[in-house]
């Protein structure tokens, strides 16, 4: 279980500050994702040379990439034509995501328009058929994050996608379930289609919290995963979207330091060989 940092916790940085940001904390593992660190139509006409350039920095620093985030809400939106510009610029982002080498591309399942939630999950699974399709000629797995505000907030919602589109995996933050008030015993049907996890401190009512005013329990979180047969990466994410679903305001680097010392010593924990009585 390698532990990586999500580069969004450093968007209000440059790229190149942000990577060496991550490393100087002492990971050797990134998550990367939309927003001011990618640009998505360079990204999409040049794969190539895109890929080359961000694999350059990431070797400066010795960083290795754990997962890409491409963030698209829209690929279920009611509009036809936003769903097309959408799904095909995830088709689009297809080579760079090779030539980038990740191992895998988390996405949004969507979010809930407004035309209600029942109409926003249906076309979800097309949508999220597609884009399996898309990924289907190459070696990366897709998943998707149950988040807040989209149509998979809830344990069973996601369930539903799972059932609806084969292949499809999870990327588990337990943080969305924390700020709702779902308990494990809810969560754990999810756990065998975990591909990818992110973990941030958080408790009901905030999506964001300090690590010693959280509620998320890493030490049985590591086990539940290591119990359903996850080996893949702890991705560290704090987020500078302060406000949204009440995430309190935090100091990032502290925050993402705790919290990796907290998955260390309990990975150690767990993958210690046993004692004989």
């Amino acid at each position: 279980m390698p532990i990586a940092c999500h580069a969004w916790a450093y968007n209000n940085l440059s790229l190149d500050e942000a990577v060496g940001t991550i490393a100087r904390l002492g990971f050797r593992w990134i998550d990367l994702g939309s927003g001011p660190h990618l640009d998505f139509h360079r990204a999409a006409t040049d794969p190539a040379g895109e890929a080359a350039a961000i694999l350059a920095l990431l070797r400066r620093f010795d960083l290795a990439i754990a997962d890409l985030y491409l963030m698209l809400p829209h690929t279920n939106a009611p509009d036809p034509a936003q769903r097309e510009a959408q799904l095909v610029m995830f088709e689009r982002l297809m080579p760079f995501a090779v030539a980038l080498g990740t191992p895998g591309i988390t996405v949004s399942p969507g979010i809930v328009h407004s035309d209600g939630p029942d109409h926003s999950l249906a076309r979800a699974v097309p949508a999220l058929l597609r884009m399996l399709q898309a990924a289907e000629e190459t070696d990366l797995r897709v998943s998707f994050e149950p988040h807040m505000d989209s149509v998979a907030q809830r344990p069973e919602q996601a369930l539903l996608l799972l059932e609806a589109v084969p292949g499809l995996s999870v990327t588990l933050d337990y943080a969305h379930f924390l700020y709702q008030g779902i308990v494990s015993r809810e969560i754990a049907p999810l756990l065998e289609h975990v591909a990818h996890v992110h973990v941030r401190q958080a408790r009901r009512g905030a999506l964001q919290t300090a690590h010693n005013e959280g509620t998320l329990n890493i030490p049985q979180l590591l086990q539940d995963l290591h119990s359903a047969g996850y080996r893949g990466a702890l991705t560290v994410e704090y987020m500078t979207t302060f406000g949204w679903h009440h995430m309190q305001v935090v100091s990032i680097s502290n925050e993402t330091v705790r919290t990796r010392d907290a998955l260390r010593a309990a990975r150690t924990r767990l993958l210690a060989p046993s004692r004989p009585r």
